[in-house]
């Protein structure tokens, strides 16, 4: 589809590849993944990108940033993955809410979900890079 005719090609592009995103994706983009609340480790683009997004978990109280942490321990228990939500736009106590409602779902839902939240991280990301 290269070269694109303008950014609306490239995104809507970049759209339709990432709903085509399955399982194995997900697994290759949550390997490298920090664990919300916890600082992205290395030095590289990604790592402060996370960091960014995340601001609003770093900054929160010990309480929430404590929840946070027992919340991701049992999500990681349950799914055997990390914790995975566009951070940025939330607060700490919208991303714990989303944790906690999350704990709920079934694998496949749950599964669906991460990769629902892996697009919207993609795409934001993609968007900020070329605007």
């Amino acid at each position: 589809a290269r070269p694109f005719a303008s950014l609306t090609a490239l995104y809507t592009t970049a759209q339709q590849l990432a709903l085509a995103w399955q399982g194995d994706a997900l697994q290759q983009a949550l390997s490298a993944h920090p664990r919300i609340g916890e600082k992205a480790k290395g030095a590289g683009k990604e790592a402060a990108l996370s960091q960014q997004e995340q601001a609003a978990m770093q900054q929160a109280n010990g309480a929430l940033q404590l929840a946070m942490l027992a919340g991701n321990e049992r999500y990681e228990q349950r799914f055997g993955r990390v914790f995975l939500i566009r951070a940025k736009g939330r607060s700490g106590e919208q991303m714990l809410a989303e944790l906690q409602r999350r704990l709920n779902n079934d694998e496949e839902t749950e599964q669906q979900e991460a990769l629902a939240q892996l697009r919207e991280i993609t795409l934001l990301r993609l968007k900020e890079s070329i605007t």
